[in-house]
């Protein structure tokens, strides 16, 4: 019976891994997709995945019919257009703060809607906390959504590592950290953020994105509140 037991739990802790692994590679994909304009390399990546149809999400499925939808209609000018699209919603024409869905929390947290403020100072401490600070070659700030979303990438990796040493309170230490940074940072103000981009986005790879990232955001937080209540 004991044996059992144990074939029971590792496969309990298994599982626990393999979604906290695909956690990690939505939030990497997520991140890329927001960090630069699409190119051939990853518009040949999208096309080799295959998008699930009904995840219980109603944003996520959303967000998956629209990435194929327009996966299944790309032609030769297709990165020109993705590019143009990438412009559109994330640079705008830059006359005020409200022409774009602009990648930053300090835009959507701040009161007049600027660079640079309280939300970058606070996710950079918390960063370098994790040891962490941003490569030489990314210019933008650091409250930037792909990097943001990178953090909680990195921290779920770190996670699975942890698990797989069997060390469970760093674990949930870990999961306790992106549970936090998840509702103090993401959460207040992405779902901003997403709105913009379905008032701006022309193709509906970015329209997808917008719906995907509301839908896995929110299920994620799903997921991190049930794992953490079942720790305690």
């Amino acid at each position: 019976m004991a044996e059992n037991t144990n074939t029971a739990e590792e496969a309990t802790m298994d599982e626990l891994i393999k979604l906290i692994e695909q956690r990690a590679a939505t939030y990497g994909l997520l991140s890329r997709l927001f960090r630069v304009e699409i190119d051939q390399e990853l518009l040949d990546q999208l096309h080799g995945m295959r998008f699930p149809a009904a995840t219980g999400n109603s944003d996520v499925d959303e967000g998956y019919l629209r990435l194929a939808k327009y996966l299944s209609n790309t032609w030769e000018n297709s990165l020109t257009d993705l590019a143009v699209d990438y412009t559109r919603v994330f640079i705008g024409h830059g006359v005020d703060a409200f022409s774009a869905a602009y990648p930053f929390e300090s835009v959507y947290t701040s009161e007049k809607r600027l660079l640079m403020q309280d939300a970058r100072d606070e996710v950079l401490a918390i960063y370098r906390s994790a040891g962490l600070d941003k490569q030489d070659s990314w210019k933008e700030g650091e409250d930037h959504v792909a990097l943001e979303l990178e953090f909680e990438q990195i921290l779920a990796n770190r996670t699975v590592e942890a698990l797989r040493r069997g060390d469970e309170d760093e674990a949930a230490a870990l999961l306790t950290t992106q549970q936090n940074f998840l509702e103090d940072h993401l959460l207040s103000w992405v779902p901003m953020m997403t709105a913009d981009m379905k008032r701006f986005a022309k193709t509906d790879l970015y329209q997808g994105l917008a719906y995907l990232t509301d839908g896995f955001l929110n299920t994620d937080k799903a997921f991190l509140d049930d794992v953490l209540t079942d720790e305690e």
